[in-house]
């Protein structure tokens, strides 16, 4: 059980491409957005979809993996955890974020369906 105290699994869509930044003691960074969706009919019957963005960041070999693989639109299943941070602006005033560092990821292709005539 306490491999699952602090873990997250998203499957969702880029919403733009993987940034890829490198530091001084050549650690990798990546960052990105993930849409979620999800779909239901309110009471009147109509089809609702809501989206839910989510800050993905990855560290190491991972994240050059992501950049290299990865596109804005792509599907993907990504697992992590939830972190949370502050930090100061440049106007000096402290924003909040959350963000899922990811540990793993997977690339979801579909593959096209031929038509066959019978």
């Amino acid at each position: 059980m306490k491999s699952i105290r602090n873990s997250i699994q998203l499957m969702g869509n880029l919403g733009k491409d993987p940034e890829l930044k490198s530091f001084d003691n050549d650690k990798k960074l990546v960052k990105f957005s993930l849409a979620t969706s999800e779909k239901y009919k309110n009471k009147e019957g109509e089809l609702i979809e809501e989206t839910q963005w989510h800050n993905i960041v990855a560290w190491g070999k991972l994240a050059e993996n992501m950049h290299n693989i990865l596109k804005k639109g792509n599907e993907v299943t990504i697992k992590g955890k939830l972190t949370h941070r502050s930090y100061d602006d440049k106007e000096g005033v402290k924003r909040y974020i959350s963000e899922i560092v990811a540990d793993e990821f997977v690339k979801i292709t579909k593959l096209a369906t031929k038509g066959t005539t019978v």
